[in-house]
């Protein structure tokens, strides 16, 4: 007569043979730490913004200009039923964009009571870093890009962190009138 086995007996056989066999598999690697953002081209320079920065990525949307603002105010777009006014942020740091049209993107900040479109060159889309990759000394920075760069990740290319909460706060920025 053959002898059955009880479905938790044959489940902890099973459970110790895995165990058996798996003795001479690898152990696990540990993983770096990284640090994730969106690229971006910012004026010919490469630029990464937090994540937690940007709400939202569009296209350059149709937009209506606006009389008495300063050129690189592009003017407002009708986005889902908002106002969103739309900034070209090169010619704010005095750069002027060769990037083709469709290849320019409107990163959104919506956040603290700003709401505003940022035209950038070009979008890189999601970037992982190494954390050991961080550094607050960057190299070659242009003066204007100072007061908004808190860091930059070293790699292939150094990507420079683009705090667009500093440059919301900054008065310049604010003051779009002529």
């Amino acid at each position: 007569m053959s002898e059955t086995l009880h479905p938790f007996d044959l489940l902890q056989q099973l459970a110790e043979r895995c165990v058996r066999m798996a003795a001479g598999l690898p152990s696990q690697e540990v993983v770096a730490e990284t640090w994730s953002g969106i690229g971006f081209r910012l004026a010919g320079q490469p630029m990464i913004a937090s994540l937690g920065e940007i709400s939202e990525i569009l296209h350059e949307p149709r937009y209506t200009a606006l009389p008495r603002v300063k050129p690189w105010v592009r003017g407002v777009a009708n986005v889902r039923g908002r106002l969103l006014p739309i900034i070209d942020l090169s010619q704010f740091f005095g750069a002027t964009s060769s990037a083709p049209r469709k290849q320019r993107r409107v990163l959104v900040l919506d956040r603290d009571e700003i709401f505003v479109g940022l035209l950038v060159d070009e979008l890189f889309g999601m970037q992982h870093f190494p954390v050991s990759s961080f550094t607050t000394s960057v190299p070659d920075l242009p003066q204007q890009f100072r007061p908004f760069v808190v860091g930059a990740y070293t790699g292939e290319q150094v990507s420079m962190i683009f705090n667009f909460r500093a440059l919301a706060r900054d008065q310049a920025f604010l003051d779009v009138a002529v």
